[in-house]
């Protein structure tokens, strides 16, 4: 597509508003489904977080991991179990588990955003204490729920001008590690750093009035509506937890928050740096 200077810079124009929004602020982004496997959306991602770094926004990355934890476990001849949608996860999984997010897919990303001229660094929630956990459910093992949440690691590396990227690794006093939720994660984390926004990157387009059909996307939700939209069953199963964590995050002070679909190239650009918005925002 050739787009002519005159538009370029017309296109920056409009973008301004945006900008003197967000620079200075910082944006929490909740990474994962689809977005996290198909390597376009990877790049399409990364390259996003990094211009946003660029022009002075203060981005944070939260990412999961399920299907590669899976994976893992597989080839090491382990079956995964689940109870209530959570998985099971005894020592040696949550050994996997710490293996996969704060080794491979945290370091992974860490490699993209550098490659894309980003600076770039790589924490867990063990490190700084920054993820505080205690058992979940005696039943899940070692599945993690959150005490207490330290972002002074996050601030130190934000305030070095480089990107954090954080893995849902928990730890307690007694050097236990949990896996944690990633929503619950990036939620709890937001609210701790007082971040202006909150973007969890889904594979739909966001709350939807009927789920199998995106032309009934919802773009404002109050708390209340989100509650009566649960008691009406047009919220469910899966959905309830990844809605719960966006209004928990708002009733802790962040400002805005988005689920978006991460299958559309460049979706975080859209929400932020323009306004038309693609996905569902949140607010008191």
């Amino acid at each position: 597509m050739n787009i002519s200077n005159a538009d370029r810079a017309e296109i920056l124009v409009h973008a301004l508003p945006y900008i003197q929004k967000y620079t200075g602020k910082i944006l929490v982004v909740k990474y994962g489904g689809n977005a996290m496997i198909n390597e376009t959306l990877k790049d399409s991602v990364v390259h996003d977080i990094v211009l946003l770094n660029l022009i002075g926004v203060k981005v944070v990355l939260v990412h999961g991991g399920g299907p590669e934890i899976t994976e893992m476990l597989s080839k090491i001849g382990k079956k995964t179990q689940f109870v209530d949608g959570l998985r099971v996860t005894d020592r040696e999984t949550v050994d996997v588990a710490q293996m996969v997010l704060a080794g491979k897919i945290n370091k992974t990303l860490v490699n993209l955003i550098e490659c894309c001229g980003g600076k770039s660094m790589g924490l867990s929630g063990i490190d700084g204490h920054m993820i505080k956990s205690s058992v979940k459910d005696e039943r899940l093992g070692f599945v993690g729920n959150i005490e207490e949440v330290n972002p002074q690691p996050v601030l130190d590396v934000l305030e070095k001008g480089y990107i954090p990227v954080v893995s849902t690794i928990g730890c307690d006093d007694e050097g236990n590690v949990y896996n944690i939720n990633a929503d619950t994660a990036a939620a709890e984390l937001a609210a701790a750093l007082g971040a202006e926004s909150l973007i969890s990157l889904t594979d739909i387009s966001g709350l939807l009035m009927d789920k199998d059909d995106p032309s009934t996307l919802i773009s404002q939700v109050t708390i209340k509506e989100t509650e009566e939209l649960i008691e009406k069953g047009i919220i469910s199963e899966g959905m309830i937890p990844k809605v719960e964590c966006c209004t928990n995050a708002i009733k802790k002070g962040v400002k805005r928050v988005f689920i978006i679909d991460g299958r559309v190239p460049h979706s975080i650009l859209i929400e932020t740096l323009t306004n038309e918005g693609i996905g569902t925002m949140f607010e008191e």
